[in-house]
């Protein structure tokens, strides 16, 4: 699970803060510590930095949350979770003043928790759209866009997030607003159709050599005139695309 997406817990009651724990390894997150002070959550940081951070704004010690995500934000991008408990205005206008992505009451049911991730996970992947687009528009899917790195993507899969490194995957296959990626183990469904996928595939990887197929270029045993094979699979190719495959071969 190393590289799975990571979450610290900043809660000072503990039976709260396990109970959330178990809730998001259910999930299929990688819990990476369960800290009960501000100024511990600062430290762990600088070690192993955290994918999202659950912050409880009424925190005991020297820092409160808020004061906590000020902290963080001088020196981290990180994305900021509020757990709360009947906040006042006073204090909800201090968490607002830190651009939190979302925030949680307690007590709270497991289908507020995994909203709360899952919108945070889409508007990450969404800024690093953005910041990959070199200035021009990122494309915006829909709020079931699922988290794309550069060696590896997290799929949706029986309310869990699962981890599926892009060179294990052999080719993506549309399915109307839908895509389905076959990998050396398994098939996975994407609620994304083919061309949001390709746009936000590494393109070193991919190439999409048909309107419904989209193929991983180090997964390829054969070109043929029509087609190309995979793992035994005939992939249809267009007669555009066979020239362009053939160049990005060379250069592989």
């Amino acid at each position: 699970m190393g590289n799975a997406i990571k979450i610290l817990i900043v809660e000072d009651e503990m039976v709260i803060a396990a109970n959330i724990s178990l809730q998001l390894s259910e999930l299929g997150y990688e819990v990476i510590g369960i800290l009960p002070r501000g100024e511990e959550a600062l430290s762990h940081i600088k070690v192993d930095q955290p994918h999202i951070i659950l912050l409880d704004i009424r925190l005991k010690g020297e820092l409160d949350g808020i004061e906590t995500a000020r902290e963080i934000q001088k020196h981290y991008n990180i994305p900021i979770i509020y757990l709360t408990a009947n906040a006042d205005e006073a204090h909800f206008n201090r968490a607002k003043e830190t651009h939190p992505y979302a925030f949680i009451s307690k007590p709270f049911k497991k289908l507020d928790l995994q909203r709360a991730i899952e919108l945070t996970v889409d508007r990450i992947t969404l800024e690093k759209s953005s910041e990959n687009s070199n200035g021009e528009d990122s494309k915006t899917t829909n709020g079931n866009t699922d988290f794309i790195l550069n060696d590896r993507i997290f799929v949706r899969h029986n309310e869990k997030m699962l981890k599926i490194d892009i060179k294990d995957i052999y080719y993506i296959e549309a399915d109307r607003n839908y895509c389905r990626i076959f990998s050396q183990d398994r098939e996975y469904l994407l609620v994304m159709t083919l061309k949001d996928i390709d746009e936000k595939l590494p393109q070193n990887h991919f190439l999409r050599i048909h309107r419904s197929y989209i193929i991983n270029l180090s997964q390829i045993d054969e070109v043929a005139g029509t087609h190309v094979v995979i793992s035994k699979k005939a992939i249809p190719m267009s007669k555009a695309m066979r020239t362009e495959l053939l160049k990005r071969l060379q250069t592989i």
